[in-house]
Parts: structure tokens; sequence; C-alpha cells
């Protein structure tokens, strides 16, 4: 019963981000053709607004009483103040959707943990890292699984199925996973839930395995002790927004600002008060 109660208040939660999506995509004034245009650095100082992307979860950017939080959207105001200018900001949980927005200059910025790979970057233009991170497991822990053992070993999961949030970067590290083990497996693409969801379902004994980042994964676990985060589905990955590759001038000028930035006092009470 009690599984289910916070089952219930997180599919709650999902309904305020759905909202919260709702409202944050009609946030930007003007119409489509105002995102057609290419837009670099300087025309973007110039119309004083910066269209930034980011997605809903409990550490990047979330609904706390009737204020946004979370270390994207401090991040964010930050630059907001640093520039001098008023930063749009939209909400889509699909990495894909993100990038397309970017390609199609809906978006100027990707403001999320991404994890870089080279085929991203044969694509996109990164900052410099912001944070450092890895996939874990998520699996209930014995004592709340029937007695059976997490599983330790990667070649322990062939033959599994792992749920995972539609469009998630877990997916290519799971299918690589897949061809170093020799073995199948299976991977299911929720359409409906993100990362945190999905943790709660194993937590609740719905599905049995997920995969989120280390860093939300921690977080998590203090508020539900069913779940074990101890096996590493990923090496340390760096983690960085995305620009177009067509705005250089904007890529240097956000990492001229994230270079000094992460020096400041600022900057690691923002890290401590997510991380």
């Amino acid at each position: 019963m009690q599984y289910r109660k916070r089952l219930y208040l997180y599919l709650l939660l999902l309904l305020i981000a759905v909202a919260m999506m709702i409202l944050l995509r009609t946030g930007v004034k003007g119409s489509r053709a105002t995102f057609l245009l290419p837009r670099d650095y300087h025309e973007i100082m110039l119309s004083g607004e910066l269209n930034v992307v980011t997605d809903y979860n409990s550490i990047g950017l979330y609904v706390s009483g009737d204020s946004l939080q979370g270390f994207q959207r401090e991040m964010l105001l930050a630059l907001e103040k640093e520039w001098g200018i008023k930063v749009n900001l939209f909400l889509e949980n699909s990495l894909d959707e993100n990038l397309a927005g970017l390609q199609t200059r809906r978006y100027d910025l990707v403001a999320r943990n991404i994890p870089v790979n080279t085929e991203l970057k044969d694509t996109f233009a990164f900052t410099h890292p912001i944070t450092l991170n890895k996939q874990v497991l998520i699996q209930r822990k014995q004592e709340y699984n029937d007695s059976i053992e997490p599983i330790r070993q990667h070649l322990d999961l062939a033959g599994k199925t792992i749920y995972v949030a539609d469009d998630s970067p877990a997916i290519l590290r799971l299918n690589n996973l897949s061809h170093e083990i020799g073995d199948t497996i299976f991977i299911v693409e929720d359409p409906t839930y993100e990362a945190e969801q999905l943790v709660m379902m194993v937590a609740s004994g719905d599905i049995d395995f997920t995969v989120c980042d280390e860093k939300m994964a921690m977080r998590l676990a203090k508020l539900l002790p069913e779940i074990d985060i101890e096996t590493d589905i990923s090496f340390t990955q760096l983690e960085s927004w995305a620009v177009r590759k067509e705005s250089p001038l904007l890529l240097d000028s956000l990492n001229s600002w994230l270079d000094r930035f992460k020096t400041t006092t600022a900057f690691s009470r923002i890290y401590r008060k997510y991380y």
C-alpha cells in the first residue's frame, strides 16, 4: 500500500510536469518564423533573448511550491544576469526533441545534462563539461525482492528487460552493453514516464529494472529505501550543454562564462544544493 501511495504521488507530480510543459512551451513571444533565422551570439544579444530548452526532473528543473527550482534553472538565472538578456525557457523531456528543436533554430541552447559521445559530436557542438556522471542500474534490494540478490555482473543482464524513458541517453549504452556481453538485453522505451517515475515503479515492484544517472539515483535512494543503485552500467561520462555548430561565437561565449562561473562561490553553492 505504501508503494502504491508513492506511485500515485509521482503520477501527480507527472501531471504537474505536463502542465508546466504546456505553460513553458507557450512562454516565448513571437512567431515561429523568428526561429528560422540564423542566430549566433551577436543576433541573440541584439534580440535580448536566449531561447533555451531543458527537461523536467528533481535535479535540473522542478516545481517547488509556486516557483521553479533546479540546477539548470539556477545556472540559467546566473547566465541571464551576467549577459543582461532574457532567457526564454522551454520544457521538453525528450532529448531527441530538444536536439531537433535546436537544429530547426527553435532553440538556441539545450541546457540539460547531456552525456557527450562521438555520435552526437558529429552533429552538435558542446560546451566545456559542466558535470561528471555515469549510468547505473536501478533494481530492488534483496529484502524487497523476494530474497533475490541484486545483479552485479553485466553478463547477468542477458535476457533481462530494462525499461527506460523514450529517447533516453541510456539506450545507446544498453545496446553497446548487449554487444559486449554477446547476448540480448531487452529494452522497453516507455513513452509516458521519465526516469524518475520508472525508478518509482521499480521500487513499487511494477517493473524490475531501469537505468538512470548516478546523481539522480543517489537523490532518489534517500527517498526510496527499496532501490539498489550500486551496479554501474557505464564509465564516468562528461555532461555538457549543446548548441548548433553554426553558432561558434555562442559556444565560445558560453565556454568563457562557464570557465569563470565554475570558479565562483555561487557555482559551488548551486552544485552543493543539488548534487
